[in-house]
């Protein structure tokens, strides 16, 4: 929840546009000052102060107890010019927040936290826990410090660096006889008591396999996972989830020790259970719940490393056992983001692509796409780039980097799943690797808002190109397109190598449209030399059309009107009125 704090009407203004934003994340708190930021403090995640930033300073500073725990604090001044990240910038997310009401309020989002000034990730912003000597390594990394990256096994990290090693692949020793004064990194989901300039950075690798018996008390369950943990020399930071079989998703003992832990449980089929081949099955829990194996089973459901096997609590009062569990470290899952960069312009690149390639580790793209975003890409970002017509080499070098467990942006123009590199990339990628589209604004979309509205009823795109689709099936869809009379966008309109696509198209088209038919013609989209013009079925002089260009050709309701395209949309009033 995010606390939302004003003293004079000018605030309450501003304070009143968020939570109108924001209807189920953000409380407005009254009453005097002092005492609202103070019940904010205690009861939010978040507090956002429309106040002057000493003030607010003065108010929290007795509260603040610890950057781990303390909630973010934003202060906005009256003006609404500024958002400032006052506390918690990392850990309590202060630094987005801070771009979220800016972006909301129109305000500047100010960030001084040193890594995100210069554009390099805090080592509390991956995402998991990081323990140990945070400020020193991160200072390290600021003053270009040579730092040593040991991991455990890969994972997905963010770009960082040059100054941050390479991961060395090698168990991390739980306690080494001596090391340099090297400052040092650690991946593990091992015990590990970091020293001096090192940081141990705990990945959610571990996933909690449990079976219990109708009625196990919590801290049975609790003890258990915990002492298994403890003696495999475990994390517990490091666990991601509880796994068990259906019929236990309710069970209180299992529900309560993952809420204990902060951890979800996940739960899977008895029949799906018992396909998975365990080391140590057992006629009881396929007699109660009909899979020889729910602990290990349920742990291995999703792949891994079986680290700890099956084990059972041990009672006090020397009565049966009523849980087990097992422990696996699960395989690291690269991730793969299809972004659209939409048409150009980098007001129309959406915030969520704008994270993601802000989060990738290694970017994948054409050429001229990655010079438009280089600026926004973190330092130490590998950039993979290729020229026109290796479309197919791109999604492949995407999708094998993330099988290497990386975290990959493969980006595109417009939105990603539109004539663009989604398609490649997904028909390249399996089940073994995560996959995340990022929409982006299309040329269609921007040529249509630069035109008026002529997409306002049902449309169609086509490209024209038959590089890889045959014309007798890009002449099919364009005559069905004609006789459904239905809106047209064409892609790929005209190239010095392939000028008569279009004009036969239009001659299609014709058969079933007026000469006088509204045509939309745009070239380049958003960008700085963009151009359109409006002109007719008859009067569109395919020369004047390259591969820059997005044309539309109306319907035969499409109207200009006041020197827009217009296809109406049909509704009863617009009939009503004429």
């Amino acid at each position: 929840m995010i606390g939302l704090i004003s003293a004079t009407a000018a605030g309450a203004a501003a304070r009143d546009r968020l939570a109108a934003a924001w209807p189920t994340r953000a409380r407005v708190y009254d009453g005097s000052v002092g005492d609202a930021v103070r019940r904010a403090f205690a009861e939010c995640d978040q507090v956002v102060c429309f106040l002057a930033t000493g003030a607010v300073v003065r108010l929290v500073a007795p509260l603040l107890s610890d950057k781990a725990s303390d909630p973010g604090v934003v202060c906005v001044d009256e003006g609404g010019r500024f958002a400032v990240s006052l506390v918690g910038g990392h850990g309590g997310g202060a630094n987005e927040l801070a771009r979220e009401v800016g972006e909301l309020l129109g305000a500047e989002p100010v960030v001084t936290t040193a890594t995100d000034a210069v554009g390099i990730p805090g080592l509390d912003t991956f995402g998991f826990p990081v323990e140990g000597d945070v400020a020193g390594v991160s200072r390290a990394m600021l003053d270009g410090e040579p730092i040593a990256l040991e991991a455990d096994f890969q994972w997905p990290l963010p770009a960082l660096p040059s100054n941050i090693g390479s991961p060395a692949l090698e168990a991390v020793p739980s306690r080494p006889a001596q090391r340099d004064e090297r400052y040092r990194i650690f991946l593990t989901d091992r015990v590990l008591e970091p020293a001096d300039h090192e940081v141990a950075l705990r990945p959610p690798s571990l996933v909690v396999g449990v079976g219990a018996s109708k009625g196990a008390p919590v801290d049975e369950v609790l003890g258990l996972v915990q002492d298994a943990l403890r003696d495999a020399g475990l994390s517990a930071k490091s666990v991601a989830e509880f796994a068990t079989v259906d019929a236990k998703a309710g069970e209180p003992g299992i529900v309560g020790a993952a809420e204990r832990l902060g951890v979800p449980v996940v739960t899977y089929g008895a029949e799906e259970l018992a396909g998975v081949e365990v080391p140590n099955p057992s006629e009881a829990p396929l007699a109660a719940v009909g899979t020889p194996s729910v602990a290990e089973a349920a742990a291995l459901a999703g792949g891994g490393e079986l680290l700890v096997p099956k084990r059972k609590s041990v009672r006090a009062d020397g009565q049966p056992a009523m849980a087990t569990c097992a422990v696996v470290r699960r395989v690291a899952r690269g991730r793969l983001a299809v972004v659209g960069l939409g048409p150009g312009a980098r007001d129309l690149l959406t915030p969520r692509a704008k994270a993601e390639l802000r989060r990738a580790s290694v970017l994948v793209g054409l050429d001229q796409y990655v010079d438009q975003i280089r600026d926004l890409l973190r330092p130490g970002t590998r950039v993979l780039e290729s020229g026109l017509g290796a479309e197919e080499e791109r999604a492949r070098t995407a999708v094998a980097e993330a099988r290497r467990g990386q975290a990959v942006a493969l980006i595109g123009s417009g939105d990603a799943g539109v004539y663009a590199m989604a398609s490649p990339a997904l028909a390249e990628a399996s089940d073994d690797i995560d996959v995340v589209g990022v929409p982006g604004v299309t040329a269609a979309l921007a040529a249509a808002a630069i035109l008026g509205a002529p997409l306002g009823h049902d449309h169609v795109s086509i490209s024209l190109s038959d590089l890889h689709t045959p014309w007798e099936v890009i002449e099919r869809r364009v005559r069905a397109a004609a006789e459904a009379d239905i809106v047209v966008t064409f892609y790929n309109p005209r190239s010095r190598g392939r000028d008569w696509q279009l004009p036969k198209a239009l001659a299609i088209l014709g058969e079933h449209r007026e000469p006088t038919t509204p045509v939309g013609v745009v070239r380049n989209a958003s960008r700085p030399d963009e151009s359109s013009r409006l002109t007719s079925l008859s009067g569109l002089d395919p020369a004047t059309v390259d591969m820059m260009t997005v044309v539309t050709v109306g319907n035969t309701a499409t109207r200009e009107i006041a020197g827009r395209m217009v296809t109406p949309r049909g509704y009863r009033w617009q009939e009503e009125a004429k």
